[in-house]
C-alpha cells in the first residue's frame, strides 16, 4: 500500500523549485538596488534645507484656531487663521526664522482666547494678513493681545501650546 499522497500540490514539483532559485539572484539585486537607492535619497533630504522651522503643536483636547505675529520687512504683521487639531503640529513659518521673538494668540472654535498674551496685535474674523499693529479697531480689524514667544535667537522653533500655556 502506497502512502504517499495522490495530489501533486502536496509536494513542490523539480520545476517549481527551479524556478524559485532562478528569481533568487533577481531578488537579491533588486533589494541591494533598493537599499542603494534609499540611502542615496536619505543623503538628499537630509543634506536639504528643512521646511519647517517654526511649528506649533496643540497638546491640548480642543481645536484650536492660530494667528502669528513676526517682523515681515522691518514692518510688524499678523496672519491667521491655522486650525490644529488637538495632539497634531502645524507648521507655521516654513523659513528660516529672522526675528528672535514670534507672537501668537489662539482662540477655541467658539472664538474665546485661550492663548492670551500682553502684546496688543491686529486680527481678522477670517483668514488675514495684516501689516501694522496700531489702530486696529480704526482700520477695521479687531484688537487682540499675543504671547511673545523668545526663540532665542535659533532658526527653528517649535512651541507647545498646553492646557497651561501662559
Amino acid at each position: 500500500m502506497d502512502l504517499r499522497p495522490s495530489h501533486s500540490f502536496c509536494q513542490p514539483s523539480s520545476r517549481t523549485k527551479r524556478s524559485w532559485f532562478r528569481l533568487l539572484p533577481d531578488f537579491s539585486h533588486r533589494l541591494a538596488f533598493s537599499a542603494l537607492f534609499g540611502a542615496a535619497l536619505l543623503v538628499v533630504l537630509s543634506t536639504s534645507r528643512a521646511h519647517a522651522e517654526f511649528t506649533v503643536c496643540n497638546q491640548t483636547l480642543d481645536v484650536v484656531n492660530l494667528a502669528v505675529g513676526q517682523k515681515v520687512d522691518n514692518a510688524d504683521q499678523t496672519d491667521g487663521w491655522w486650525t490644529i487639531g488637538a495632539n497634531h503640529c502645524v507648521n507655521i513659518i516654513r523659513e528660516e526664522l529672522a526675528n528672535r521673538y514670534i507672537y501668537l494668540y489662539a482662540t477655541d472654535v467658539f472664538g474665546h482666547a485661550i492663548l492670551n498674551g500682553s502684546t496688543e496685535m491686529c486680527v481678522d474674523r477670517r483668514r488675514f494678513s495684516i501689516r501694522g499693529i496700531e489702530e486696529c479697531w480704526q482700520r477695521g480689524h479687531i484688537a487682540a493681545r499675543f504671547v511673545e514667544v523668545d526663540t532665542l535667537e535659533q532658526v527653528r522653533w517649535t512651541y507647545f501650546l498646553t492646557g497651561n500655556s501662559p
